[in-house]
């Protein structure tokens, strides 16, 4: 399982782990992969510095990148509590309501419930994007497509590789166009935002229109080496999975009161997911819960555009959280959440990615036709 990212990167295996937690994206980085953590949940740039720290210390010297979340375009944005004062009343009463309904208690005492919500700002996105810099990364991802063109030229003049989501052939051409380095090919099935076509029609149109002008990574529906020897395939150069770190015991590690997210995982199914605009204001799948059916019900309000529908539902989601009631949570997660059905080491799960990987190749071997003699 080798291909030419493993030799961009330095890597063992063309898996790229996106993951909100800096224990899963190490240990995957020590396992051959390349861990990415994701930026969006810290609102201190010096909180994650000190994370960063952390990961240069116990990767091993192997290398990690880091995903933001930052439109190409600078937007108009205030404080936190200008932003906040767009927000209707009746979204914030609807929110509360169904937190009542469905029997979400308050936050703790001492908790404002604001952590993660400063994240999705530009500004701040910005601020992840410096500190990141002055670590050892080796790749930044954008979650929201192409980076501003000076944060392109800025991670290049680091010799740091770029990497953009696209859900549609035309926005990984125009990634290329921008300097992107990297375009991750996202399909309907995954986690997260997410766009509209399946990865097994987007995959090829990607590969086709980018040519060698970009390396391409396949992102959606993987959880397995099949699906992995699928991916290459169909031209990719590796895969990007994010889901399947969730149900991990590292995640625990860094977030201690998951338990019950990853319950809610562990027993769910392929079709427990909805894509919806409720988590962020852009479409994205999460794990199908009376949180998200509220939303769905006649009367619910419309989503708020991005990033005053998370400002809206951040407290909320917080106090979902420490409900540590399953049927409430309001997580991202692909449609490969019907394959996660245990929690796991990192470890163990790459070693399965591998295996599985060899003996989808060897099937493939085996079925091709042998010339007569």
């Amino acid at each position: 399982m080798r291909t030419p990212i493993c030799d961009r990167f330095g890597i063992e295996y063309p898996i790229v782990a996106f993951t909100p937690s800096e224990h899963v994206a190490a240990a995957v980085s020590r396992a051959g992969g390349l861990g990415v953590l994701g930026c969006v949940r810290f609102n201190d740039a010096d909180e994650l510095d000190r994370v960063l720290d952390w990961m240069d210390e116990t990767t091993d010297g192997r290398p990690y990148g880091v995903d933001i979340v930052m439109p190409n375009k600078v937007p108009t944005e205030g404080t936190a509590a200008d932003l906040s004062s767009y927000i209707p009343e009746e979204h914030r009463a609807f929110v509360e309501r169904t937190l009542t309904e469905l029997g979400v208690p308050e936050l703790p005492a001492g908790d404002d419930g604001a952590a993660g919500v400063l994240g999705w700002l530009h500004s701040v996105a910005r601020a992840h994007v410096e500190v990141a810099l002055s670590h050892r990364i080796s790749l930044v991802a954008n979650a929201l497509g192409s980076p501003p063109q000076d944060v392109i030229a800025a991670a290049h003049d680091r010799g740091v590789q770029v990497a953009a989501l696209a859900g549609r052939a035309t926005h990984a051409r125009a990634h290329v166009e921008g300097g992107v380095d990297i375009v991750v090919a996202q399909g309907y099935e995954a986690g997260g935002h997410t766009g509209e076509i399946a990865s097994m029609v987007l995959l090829p149109e990607v590969v086709d229109t980018v040519g060698s002008d970009a390396a391409v990574l396949a992102a959606g529906g993987i959880g397995s080496g099949r699906q992995i020897a699928a991916a290459l395939a169909l031209g990719a150069q590796g895969v990007w999975m994010g889901s399947y770190w969730l149900a991990t015991t590292e995640y625990l590690q860094t977030h201690a009161n998951s338990a019950t997210m990853q319950q809610a995982l562990v027993a769910a199914t392929s079709a427990d997911t909805v894509r919806t605009r409720i988590y962020s204001g852009k479409p994205a799948r999460l794990l199908r819960t009376r949180w998200t059916d509220a939303w769905a019900q006649p009367g619910a309000p419309a989503p708020l555009p991005m990033p005053l529908q998370n400002i809206l539902v951040g407290e909320a989601h917080r106090r979902i959280h420490a409900s540590h009631d399953p049927s409430v949570v309001a997580m991202p997660v692909g449609q490969i959440v019907g394959r996660m059905n245990s929690v796991r080491s990192v470890a163990e799960i790459m070693a399965e990615l591998v295996s599985g990987f060899d003996e989808a190749a060897d099937r493939v071997q085996a079925a091709r036709v042998q010339p007569a003699r």
